[in-house]
């Protein structure tokens, strides 16, 4: 008999924040559906295999890798139901996949990139919620009651303080926290909690890439920004997986609608 704690899908796992609540959640003991969009199918294999040669309780862990464009309803229900067809259930949907397209004053953002920036971040975010959602309102029904499943979006420190030059990326995570406290109430009658995380900056590709394409060197940027952090470090992907971690888990079960800082104190609720 299997003593695994249940099957998480984690959108956009091939990397940074995405793969360090992958590797986290494994190691928690969870079996792991991976998915991000189908050009980084290698990174998945990798990690998969990586999840693979983990133990827990004696026994390897599974993974399975879901590709799927997050902006593709068809996708992303066809994503749902491969993880459940292939590992049984879903117990938690952590909505990470997120999009960055550039660093600009709002009179100058391109309306395809507002539009491209919303289509993942806001859209795909709400596409999980939905299809985890009716999966797990099924489960709940069979099951006679009870927890019914664990839903985890992608907020940021943007959702709740607007950032100059990035007017699309603010308006995308705002828009998680206000999904995140109406699918929160929808969904307690079923057993399930939904919450968001929002961290600050955070040593990943995706600030790399707000440092070059703002004309920084990306050092110095992390660097400077390590200064305006009352901790004088910058937020690492295993602080987000650790979050989420205590999130999925019973000892957070009386939380949920919440959009969860961790920013190292840079911004207070």
């Amino acid at each position: 008999m299997s003593i695994h704690k249940g099957v998480a899908l984690v959108t956009g796992a091939s990397r940074g924040i995405g793969r360090a609540i992958a590797l986290r959640l494994a190691n928690d003991g969870y079996t792991i559906a991976l998915n991000d969009v189908p050009s980084n199918l290698p990174s998945l294999t990798i990690l998969k295999n990586e999840i693979e040669s983990i133990k827990y309780g004696g026994q390897n862990l599974r993974a399975l890798s879901v590709p799927a464009d997050m902006r593709e309803e068809e996708q992303v229900k066809a994503m749902v139901e491969k993880t459940v067809r292939d590992l049984g259930t879903l117990d938690v949907m952590v909505a990470n996949a997120g999009l960055y397209k550039s660093a600009a004053p709002m009179v100058d953002t391109k309306s395809e990139d507002f539009d491209d920036t919303l289509a993942v971040n806001i859209r795909g975010v709400f596409l999980c919620y939905k299809y985890a959602a009716k999966q797990m309102i099924a489960q709940h029904t069979q099951r006679g009651g009870g927890a019914g499943g664990t839903i985890i979006g992608a907020a940021s420190v943007a959702a709740k303080q607007g950032l100059a030059g990035l007017s699309a990326y603010s308006t995308s995570k705002w828009a998680v926290r206000g999904l995140t406290q109406a699918s929160a109430l929808e969904l307690a009658p079923y057993g399930i909690r939904v919450n968001a995380y929002a961290p600050g900056f955070t040593v990943t590709k995706l600030v790399e890439d707000f440092a070059v394409t703002s004309k920084l060197d990306p050092r110095k940027f992390f660097a400077d920004l390590s200064q305006d952090v009352p901790l004088k470090r910058m937020g690492a992907p295993d602080d987000i997986a650790n979050l989420v971690s205590f999130l999925v888990s019973d000892q957070a079960s009386y939380i949920t609608g919440q959009s969860v800082s961790i920013n190292g104190g840079t911004f207070f609720d």
